[in-house]
């Protein structure tokens, strides 16, 4: 039976190559070789609030968090399969070395000259690979097959030696070093093989995998084409698939065990040292399930404190709901309304008065006149329900230009809609500027603030100028510094 190969972050011309997204959650547990590159640029590349650190990127609160979770969760599928007997081939792509933040906050001062420290740590995208190496960053070319590895690596080598580069070296030359730089004395290539299982973890120099004459350049050209791909990226393909292949073969006939039969693990054959580690290992096994639970639970509650967020960047249900949030932190009585005849994307009160809001999120475009006639259209029919005495103030949000930085983004209403908006006394508010206003609330418990909040949207007619917090009225710093760990400590 043919085996299967999944490849992750590397994307193969080849239908017997099963593609995995850096950024996907799979297991690993259905194939049978894995080809790996950890190549994390998109964490970095799109992550519109990183900073500098020192030199490098330092990395927003959810960017942080994403790199993480996908480094370990790739450190911890890898690692399983290497203990199952699995092949993992991992190819060392230049590093991404960056700041990534703790979640840990440092203040110090007061009032105008109170300052607060960002907690930040070392990261680098080689945490995803399942062991521990000292590594220095240093490309070169020349590379050297050590004489031991010939039979598992001489074939890959001679194909694919001469399209190899290294990004980095490894000082420790050791039994696994199966590559080495021109004069041997730093090592750019490991075999580790696992102590129980047939399972091997090779790190190889890298390759460039996708270069240009890969791909067509045939316009109206989709990612869904089968012909995205040409001919000379499945020749490449199919070779390189064919000597990971010979490797897998190479590296279990060297390191053929016999599978424990069942009577061999019965307690009369049971070493003391073995009961202990077991129990060990239960205990360690116990506070896992612990520690993943409460990390589970972190996430769920994660997820709902950046709920807010979706005023920036969310459309449709994800937007209503966004809504309904930061009007409830503002002091307002929200809600959907559905009776299966009439629906409302929020329908919300205070003692300052009834309202009643349509929300609509455009990718590229401003919100457009067309919204406010469906807002008039469910004012009138709110006013036909029987416990309805009178027409509700009519809000238009508008998350307009969404997948555009809130710095970058134009007009978020239209002249026409601005215009009608007036003469409809109709309020229009800019999700973001809500964002801003639920945010200082949130933070600093203002509840009077919040008070002229909500008396900015009950009055308000045209687009909604929310006050501006008490923070930036003060004059105190608003600018957060950064420390590492190894800074402070």
């Amino acid at each position: 039976m043919a085996k299967k190969i999944a490849s992750v972050g590397i994307s193969l011309a080849s239908d017997n190559v099963d593609y995995i997204d850096f950024n996907d959650r799979a297991s690993l547990l259905d194939w049978d070789i894995v080809i790996f590159r950890p190549e994390v640029n998109e964490f970095i590349r799109y992550d519109y609030k990183m900073s500098e650190y020192q030199g490098k990127p330092c990395l927003s609160d959810g960017n942080s968090f994403a790199l993480k979770e996908a480094c370990d969760h790739w450190r911890r599928e890898l690692g399983e399969a290497v203990e199952i007997g699995k092949t993992v081939i991992a190819h060392l792509c230049k590093p991404a070395e960056v700041f990534v933040q703790t979640g840990q906050k440092k203040t110090s001062g007061t009032g105008k000259n109170q300052k607060v420290t960002r907690i930040v740590d070392n990261f680098d995208s080689y945490c995803s690979i399942p062991v521990d190496f000292n590594w220095h960053v240093g490309r070169g070319r020349e590379i050297v097959l050590r004489p031991e590895y010939q039979e598992v690596l001489a074939s890959y080598w001679r194909q694919f030696g001469p399209l190899s580069n290294y990004e980095v070296v490894i000082p420790d030359i050791d039994k696994n070093a199966c590559l080495t730089t021109k004069h041997g004395d730093r090592a750019v290539g490991l075999i580790v093989g696992h102590q129980i299982s047939n399972g091997a973890l090779l790190l190889l120099p890298d390759m460039d995998f996708a270069p240009d004459h890969f791909f067509s350049q045939e316009e109206d050209q989709t990612d869904e084409d089968d012909d995205l791909f040409t001919a000379d990226a499945r020749t490449f393909a199919a070779s390189y698939i064919d000597e990971v292949m010979a490797i897998d073969r190479a590296l279990r006939q060297g390191a053929e065990r016999t599978s424990e039969p069942g009577w061999a693990n019965a307690t009369d054959y049971l070493l003391s040292a073995e009961g202990e580690l077991q129990q060990e290992l239960l205990r360690a096994e116990e506070a896992l399930e612990q520690a993943q639970k409460r990390k589970e639970d972190l996430k769920a509650a994660l997820v709902e404190a950046g709920e807010l967020r979706g005023l920036l960047y969310e459309s449709g249900k994800p937007l209503e709901a966004a809504i309904l949030k930061a009007l409830r932190i503002l002091g307002f009585s929200a809600e959907n309304y559905d009776d299966g005849k009439s629906e409302f994307d929020a329908v919300f009160s205070s003692p300052e008065g009834r309202l009643l809001g349509e929300a609509e999120g455009k990718d590229t475009k401003a919100i457009a006149i067309s919204k406010l006639r469906q807002l008039a259209m469910n004012i009138h029919e709110d006013l036909e329900r029987d416990e309805v005495s009178k027409p509700a103030k009519g809000v238009l949000f508008g998350n307009a230009y969404r997948l555009t930085p809130p710095s970058e983004r134009s007009e978020p209403f239209t002249e026409k809609c601005v215009t009608s908006a007036k003469s409809q006394s109709v309020a229009l508010i800019h999700t973001p500027d809500l964002f801003a206003v639920c945010r200082y609330v949130i933070e600093s418990g203002d509840t009077e603030f919040a008070t002229k909040c909500r008396e900015a949207v009950v009055h308000g007619i045209g687009l909604v100028a929310f006050p501006e917090t008490p923070t930036a009225d003060a004059g105190q710093a608003t600018g957060d510094e950064i420390a590492s760990n190894e800074s402070l400590s």
